[in-house]
């Protein structure tokens, strides 16, 4: 039965019934319901609540617990998960899956305002990895609460699969919203057979191994092939495809389904793990499309280099114009109905 629950608290209890055994939160707009939660879920269900004295003790505090192979859990916004980078490479290095939560907000430094909304700024140093070294998280965008749930439920045993951290990069307004969700069961709670319990058990493939750096690249060309995911929305007979992601990808839906009502032949891409980002997705475009065109609830375009390459690597995109509508907040269905109508007119710039 569906119940109406806030984003932030679904966070929280998804993870819980993943099998979360201990999460480390500090708080910082506009995730903080995430760590109110959890302060009296976690010591309800006899586990483990820490609130710390920053994100950097937060995500080292997931690090050290990690190596217990219990499954581990942090949240954050842009800023605190800024503060984390160090962290969070270490994780990648030491093979420990730990799940950190970004609900994103707006701008550069302390964002603040209306930033506190939310916005996908986070997207390029999300899917680069913003620390030390060549290393990447496997990230998820989700465009509801409902699937914000079954990607913490059902993408976290994938990072443990691949002993990577793993990132749910959602947005305030989504972390903020309430809607009707279901929960799946509780899993049991079980430590990875690689967890230390007085001795070090190294993963022959993706476990650490001192001076083999080249195993971090084979790990991550792995992934590369084998994580891709996304969701093809009217896809079959397109000759326009929209490319865009979480709350954005919504509205764009919305000024989808406006056009196709008119006979206009429009779909979408949406890639709902940005890393790796979905090139398979592009390869399987049926041969009707004439366009694509990136939408992004930021400032800059920066999933458009994603769209572009990922492009570039299937030969019969190679020619196809790409357009670009980075915003600062989110379009109404009826402006994005108008760009996109704009567009098939050929009455806006084409980026490449």
């Amino acid at each position: 039965m569906k119940e109406l629950w806030k984003g932030n608290h679904a966070f929280g209890e998804a993870a819980a019934r993943a099998g979360c055994k201990l999460y480390v939160g500090y708080p910082i707009t506009p995730q903080s319901e995430v760590v109110e939660y959890m302060s009296d879920r976690m010591p309800e269900l006899d586990r483990v609540f820490i609130q710390s004295e920053s994100e950097l003790i937060s995500i080292m505090t997931c690090f050290g617990a990690g190596l217990s192979g219990y499954p581990v859990m942090t949240s954050s916004s842009g800023v605190g998960i800024s503060l984390m980078q160090e962290g969070i490479t270490a994780c990648f290095n030491k093979g420990i899956p730990v799940l950190i939560v970004n609900v994103n907000r707006t701008g550069t430094g302390m964002g603040g305002g209306p930033g506190f909304s939310g916005s996908q700024d986070d997207y390029g140093r999300e899917t680069n990895g913003g620390g030390n070294g060549y290393y990447r998280n496997l990230v998820y965008i989700p465009d509801s609460i409902q699937e914000a749930i079954d990607m913490i439920y059902n993408n976290w045993p994938i990072a443990f699969k691949y002993r990577n951290p793993m990132v749910l990069y959602t947005e305030g307004r989504l972390a903020q919203m309430m809607e009707a969700v279901e929960f799946p069961e509780f899993r049991e709670i079980v430590a990875a057979d690689w967890g230390m319990t007085g001795e070090a058990k190294l993963d022959p493939e993706f476990g650490p191994h001192r001076g083999d750096y080249g195993k971090y690249a084979r790990k991550i060309a792995k992934m590369e092939e084998e994580c891709q995911d996304w969701e093809d929305y009217m896809l079959d007979d397109a000759e326009t495809v929209v490319v865009a992601v979480g709350l954005c990808s919504r509205v764009c839906r919305g000024a989808i389904n406006a056009l196709r009502k008119e006979g206009v032949k429009i779909g979408m891409l949406r890639p709902k793990a940005a890393w790796p980002f979905p090139r398979k997705g592009f390869e399987a475009l049926p041969d009707t499309v004439k366009r694509i065109i990136c939408v992004e609830n930021s400032d800059g375009a920066q999933m458009l280099k994603d769209v572009v390459f990922a492009m570039k690597q299937v030969k019969a995109l190679n020619t196809i114009p790409v357009y670009s509508k980075p915003n600062h907040g989110l379009l109404p269905n009826k402006v994005l109905k108008e760009y996109f109508q704009n567009v098939i007119n050929g009455n806006e710039k084409e980026v490449g």
